[in-house]
């Protein structure tokens, strides 16, 4: 049973971190982590990428266990995320649809392999922007310091803003990257001109024991002129194989009917570029226990996000 690294100890420890209260269970053919939220309305728990589930029975299994829980926490309802999409035919009739919070689709990169099968992988173009990209003033360099996630978080509104998307805070940032699981990786570059330094793109990686996941990545206007993303990702997946990790998952694409204007269809074209394969998941839905209470929650959602 493949656990995601959100339903793990590992990311636990990170909501403890962050001063949320969280809940581990493991059954004979189940594991889940669940986290309590909040609301004006009242509580529910939370399942990022989650319950996980060997088999059918485990997974009812599970909801029995989230059930039991969210009625001692007197929660509204459960939000999960079942990281198998057959699962969702097993779906409780009080189950809704939900709008997607981590992305349902995407793109997973096999690390496996000999030298020469693995590097058939990877897009030829970058790996030779890569190969040439000290040449050109471009270096990469690995940080645990707090002090340096500024740089990604500025990249990231920068993007933000031109996306008309949402960033985390900075205590979110410097909190997942105090842990052990987290590296951020700083792609510098010296113009050989002017002697102009700065930082042109960054990333923020998870690693578990088989898999890195490549969670947060922005570039400024300088870095798209370079290529630094991608001189970046061959860094971050290279560096991958190199600790014997079987998987790269590039964490999110846009579906396939999306459409030409959809905020995540370049970074998906880009993922696409290396041989992997898609991975589908179920996608997020509420199970509702207080079915009046959930229908003001939902009421009170549409508002904020009107206003």
């Amino acid at each position: 049973m493949k656990v995601p690294i959100t339903q793990s100890k590992l990311w636990q420890k990170l909501q403890d971190d962050l001063g949320e209260k969280s809940f581990l269970e493991t059954g004979d053919d189940y594991q889940y982590l669940a986290i309590l939220k909040s609301l004006p309305a009242g509580n529910y728990l939370y399942c990022p990428y989650g319950p996980v589930a060997e088999n059918k029975t485990g997974f009812k299994d599970a909801l029995r266990s989230l059930e039991a829980l969210a009625k001692e926490k007197n929660a509204i309802f459960i939000r999960i995320e079942p990281p198998e999409a057959e699962l969702s035919h097993y779906l409780p009739k009080s189950t809704k649809k939900s709008q997607d919070l981590n992305p349902k689709e995407t793109w997973l990169l096999d690390l496996t392999g000999n030298e020469e099968e693995f590097k058939a992988r990877l897009p030829s173009r970058l790996l030779r922007y890569y190969k040439t990209a000290e040449k050109k003033g471009i270096t990469i360099e690995e940080s645990h310091n707090k002090e340096d996630i500024q740089y990604l978080l500025s990249l990231q509104k920068a993007l933000a803003k031109e996306k008309g998307i949402s960033t985390f805070s900075l205590n979110y940032l410097e909190t997942e990257l105090k842990q052990p699981f987290a590296t951020l990786y700083l792609v510098r570059y010296e113009d050989p001109e002017t002697k102009k330094n700065e930082i042109v793109a960054a990333g923020l990686v998870f690693d578990d024991e088989d898999t890195r996941y490549n969670l947060q990545g922005a570039q400024s206007e300088q870095g798209r002129k370079l290529h630094a993303t991608g001189i970046l990702t061959i860094k971050l997946i290279l560096d991958a194989k190199a600790k014997n990790l079987k998987t790269f998952d590039f964490w999110g694409i846009a579906p396939e009917d999306a459409p030409a204007n959809h905020p995540w269809k370049g970074f998906t074209d880009f993922k696409k570029t290396f041989a992997g394969y898609e991975k589908a998941r179920t996608g997020t839905y509420d199970i509702v226990l207080k079915p009046v209470k959930y229908r003001l929650y939902c009421l009170l959602r549409r508002l904020r996000r009107l206003i």
